[in-house]
C-alpha cells in the first residue's frame, strides 16, 4: 500500500465525487493500484483554486470506468473522506511539504513532478501535511472556542498523542471536524430559519446535520451536511422537512402546523446555501433524503413533538 495525493480541479474534465470516487486515466492505473487500502490527500493546485491541500480519503477498490476506454475510478471507502478543519497550503516559509516537489535544500522544483495528477506521498510528508489539517488537539480547541475544557480533556491534550490515523477513524474526532467545516462554511446560519443565533457563552446555536447518515453511507464532506438549529435538525432527521432539485423547501403539511411552518422556515422558502459553490448540498444527498427519509420516519409513541 501506498499513500498518494490527487489533483482535483473543480472545473476538470473527469467526473470525480471526492467522497466517493475518483476518476482518473490509465496513465496513472499502476500508481493509483499501489493505493488501494491507503489514504490519499485531495490537492487542488494553485492555478484552479485557493484550496491547495484539502481533504484526505481512503480508496477501498479501483474498476474500469464504465462505457469509457482507458478510463478508471477509485472507489473511494465509505465514511473515510474527511476535509481538513484548514486548508494547507502548498508551501511552508518557502518550502514543498512534499519530499518530491524539492530540491535537496528545500527549495520548490518548477514543472515536471508537481503537474502530475497523482503523486506517491511518504508517510512522513502525509503525517506532516494531516497534522497541519487536522490538528491532534482538534477537539479540545473546539471546546476552548466557546468556554473552558474540562479538566480530562485539556489534562489529555497534554499528556496523549493521538496517532494520525486513530484521528482519521475516531467518530467523536470526525464529528468535531465535521461540524466546524459545515457551520464555518454556513457563517453558523441555519439554512432553513435563516436565523444567526448564539447563546450567552457565544456558542452558536446551529448544529451540523449529516444529509444522509454516515451508517447508511453518508460521509463527512461538507456537502453531505446542513446547518440547522436544533428543532429543524430533529425535523429534519425524522422527515418531516427536506429540500427539492430547485433548493425549495419541503414540508410534511400532515404533520407539521402551518404556524410552524411561518415561524421556522425562511419566508421565501427556500434553502440558504454557503457562499462557496465547493460547499454546497450535493444533489445526490438530498436525492437520497427526500426518497428514503421525508415523510417516511414514523414517530415512536414517546416522541413528543416540540411545537406540542
Amino acid at each position: 500500500m501506498t499513500k498518494l495525493v490527487l489533483l482535483h480541479r473543480s472545473d476538470s474534465i473527469y467526473e470525480d465525487e471526492l467522497d466517493t470516487r475518483y476518476d482518473f486515466p490509465k496513465a496513472y492505473l499502476k500508481a493509483m493500484r499501489e493505493g488501494v487500502g491507503d489514504w490519499v490527500v485531495y490537492y487542488e493546485p494553485v492555478k484552479a483554486g485557493p484550496r491547495a491541500y484539502f481533504a484526505v480519503a481512503k480508496i477501498a477498490a479501483i474498476i474500469p470506468k464504465p462505457g469509457v476506454a482507458d478510463r478508471y475510478l477509485a472507489l473511494i471507502e465509505p465514511g473515510s473522506f474527511l476535509p481538513f478543519d484548514e486548508n494547507v497550503a502548498r508551501l511552508i516559509e518557502g518550502r514543498p511539504l512534499e519530499t518530491v516537489l524539492s530540491h535537496p535544500d528545500g527549495t520548490p522544483k518548477k514543472g515536471g513532478a508537481q503537474q502530475q495528477a497523482v503523486r506517491r506521498l511518504p508517510e512522513a510528508d502525509f503525517a506532516r501535511i494531516v497534522n497541519i489539517g487536522l490538528p491532534q488537539h482538534l477537539e479540545e480547541m473546539e471546546a476552548r472556542r466557546y468556554g473552558s475544557p474540562s479538566s480530562a480533556m485539556a489534562e489529555e491534550a497534554l499528556t496523549f498523542e493521538r496517532p494520525i490515523l486513530e484521528r482519521l477513524t475516531r467518530r467523536a474526532y470526525r464529528d468535531v471536524a465535521f461540524r466546524r467545516r459545515v457551520r464555518e462554511a454556513y457563517d453558523y446560519r441555519c439554512a432553513i430559519s435563516g436565523l444567526r443565533l448564539r447563546n450567552g457563552g457565544g456558542c452558536p446555536e446551529v448544529q451540523a446535520a449529516h444529509i444522509r447518515p454516515v451508517d447508511k453511507q453518508g460521509s463527512d464532506s461538507v456537502r453531505n451536511g446542513l446547518a440547522l438549529s436544533g428543532t429543524l435538525h430533529w425535523m429534519f432527521d425524522r422527515g418531516l422537512i427536506s429540500v427539492a432539485e430547485d433548493w425549495t423547501i419541503l414540508v410534511s403539511r400532515n404533520k407539521v402546523p402551518g404556524g410552524v411552518v411561518d415561524r421556522l422556515i425562511v419566508p421565501d422558502g427556500r434553502l440558504r446555501k454557503p457562499n462557496d459553490r465547493h460547499d454546497w448540498p450535493h444533489p445526490e444527498n438530498l436525492r437520497w433524503h427526500r426518497e428514503n427519509v421525508f415523510g417516511q420516519v414514523s414517530m415512536t409513541p414517546d416522541e413528543v413533538l416540540p411545537w406540542s
